[in-house]
C-alpha cells in the first residue's frame, strides 16, 4: 500500500516538472541533527541544523549515546522548523530522504526512524541516502552542466576519507580510503 501511494506521489510530482519536486532530507549520521527541503533542480528551499558541539566538547570527542539522545530531542523541532521556514506542510513534500550510513549507528537509527515514520504516515516515498555518496554528488548539485561525469573526488568527512572516480549516480570507483574511522 505504501509503495503504491509513494509511486503515485512521485508520478504526480513528475507531471509538475522536476524543478517542482520537493524532497525533505534528514541527516543524523554523527552529532548534527539537520533537515532540508530541496527542489528537484537542486535549490535549497529551507534548511535547519542543530549542532551538539557544546554537549561533546568536555569529552574531547563525540559520545555516541549522548549524540543519539540529542537527536531524539532535536529531530521533531528540526523537521518542524524546516517545514515552517519553507511555508510548507508534509502534504506539500513529494518524498523523504534520509541518511542510512555510514555513521554512528545510534545516531543513524534516530534519523532513519524519523524518515520512515514521516514517509509511512504521509504516504511519501522513502529514499535511503549513502552519506559519502551524497558528499561526492554535491559537486553536481545545481551545476550538472559544469560538473560532468566522470570526475575525481576527494572526500574528507569525519572519520571517512576517500578518493574516488565518480562515474554516475550509484557508480564510482574507490581509489583509496583511510584504514580506520578516525
Amino acid at each position: 500500500m505504501l509503495a503504491r501511494r509513494s509511486a503515485t506521489a512521485l508520478r504526480a510530482a513528475g507531471r509538475r516538472g522536476v524543478g517542482t519536486l520537493r524532497v525533505l532530507g534528514i541527516e543524523s549520521s554523527c552529532d548534527d541533527t539537520a533537515a532540508a527541503i530541496v527542489s528537484g533542480d537542486g535549490q535549497i528551499i529551507s534548511e535547519t541544523c542543530r549542532h551538539q558541539h557544546q554537549v561533546h566538547e568536555t569529552y574531547g570527542g563525540i559520545v555516541p549515546g549522548l549524540a543519539a539522545d540529542h537527536h531524539l530531542r532535536n529531530m521533531p523541532l528540526v523537521v518542524h522548523e524546516t517545514l515552517e521556514k519553507a511555508g510548507m506542510r508534509m502534504s506539500d513534500v513529494d518524498a523523504v530522504a534520509v541518511t542510512r550510513g555510514p555513521g554512528l549507528p545510534a545516531s543513524l537509527s534516530v534519523g532513519v526512524a524519523a524518515g520512515k515514520t514521516l514517509a509511512a504516515v504521509h504516504g511519501k516515498p522513502l529514499v535511503g541516502v549513502h552519506h559519502m555518496e551524497a558528499h561526492a554528488l554535491m559537486a553536481r548539485m545545481g551545476a550538472e552542466d559544469e560538473v560532468r561525469f566522470p570526475y575525481l573526488c576527494l572526500l574528507i568527512s569525519g572519520g571517512h576519507t576517500q578518493s574516488l572516480v565518480v562515474h554516475d549516480v550509484n557508480e564510482h570507483t574507490l581509489l583509496g580510503s583511510t584504514r580506520d574511522d578516525s
